[in-house]
């Protein structure tokens, strides 16, 4: 792999990993656009080790909050958060475990990424129309399992992790910018989940100049992502994410039985 594919790839996972447009599906489909072989998952690990970096720097005071009420008074509305977040990481660390082998053969084929990134598309369309900006739902046990369970969905690449779980949560009532919100706390846990089943397969051979600007490159561009969908959000809904997954979905399926 050369450096500058290593640089792409690692812009592609910061951009698809916050933005509700699906890393996994990016880092799947640019070496079948190119005619390259796939990267390997290890590779794809330590480029989400590199968003899990970026994502826990940018919320530190949340997470240092949210550790510290967690474990001093767990059973006090203070402490709640931390254990329900745990709560909601569970379904998808049971779906990653269970799907494991579907997730690295049959959901990384073309037509069903292309599927994935429409349907889902569609449904966070639908999701930010019912958008509240008023009054917010409670962050309740059974919210937050709702939403870890629709993230579970996201082992499909072109689901969309964030995207899913910023449906979900639109869907429960939360603002855009607390769904937003939501999704980039969850999404710490279980992409630290993820790097610990893969992190086996790695060997000192896999560190290569290449990779390290790779993990470079995510991380940067991932702190960059998570500032400016904040800021974006606070004005604009998510059409624009919508109507480019379409078209990408739309793309792919041309490109596959042209």
């Amino acid at each position: 792999m050369s450096t500058f594919d290593a640089i792409l790839l690692g812009l592609l996972q910061a951009l698809g990993e916050f933005l509700p447009i699906s890393s996994s599906a990016h880092l799947v489909l640019l070496p079948f656009f190119r005619g390259q072989a796939y990267q390997g998952v290890s590779f794809d690990v330590l480029l989400h080790l590199a968003t899990l970096l970026a994502v826990l720097l940018y919320f530190a005071k949340d997470w240092i909050s949210l550790i510290k009420n967690g474990l001093s008074q767990p059973f006090s509305q203070k402490g709640k958060p931390l254990w329900l977040l745990a709560l909601a990481t569970l379904p998808a660390a049971v779906a990653g475990v269970l799907f494991k082998e579907q997730v690295e053969t049959i959901f990384r084929s073309p037509v069903s990424i292309a599927c994935c990134l429409m349907i889902f598309a569609v449904l966070l369309w639908w999701a930010d129309r019912q958008s509240n900006t008023e009054k917010a739902p409670l962050f309740s046990a059974k919210n937050l399992l709702i939403i870890g369970c629709a993230q579970a969905l996201a082992l499909m690449p072109g689901v969309s992790r964030s995207g899913i779980t910023i449906t979900a949560a639109l869907f429960l009532g939360f603002s855009r910018s607390q769904s937003a919100r939501i999704s980039f706390l969850l999404s710490a846990p279980v992409i630290a989940g993820a790097a610990l089943l893969e992190v086996s397969h790695l060997s000192p051979d896999d560190i290569s100049a290449p990779l390290i600007w790779g993990f470079i490159s995510a991380f940067l561009g991932a702190l960059a992502v998570i500032s400016g969908l904040m800021k974006y959000i606070q004005k604009h809904n998510f059409t624009v994410f919508v109507i480019y997954r379409l078209l990408l979905g739309l793309f792919i399926l041309f490109w596959y039985f042209r």
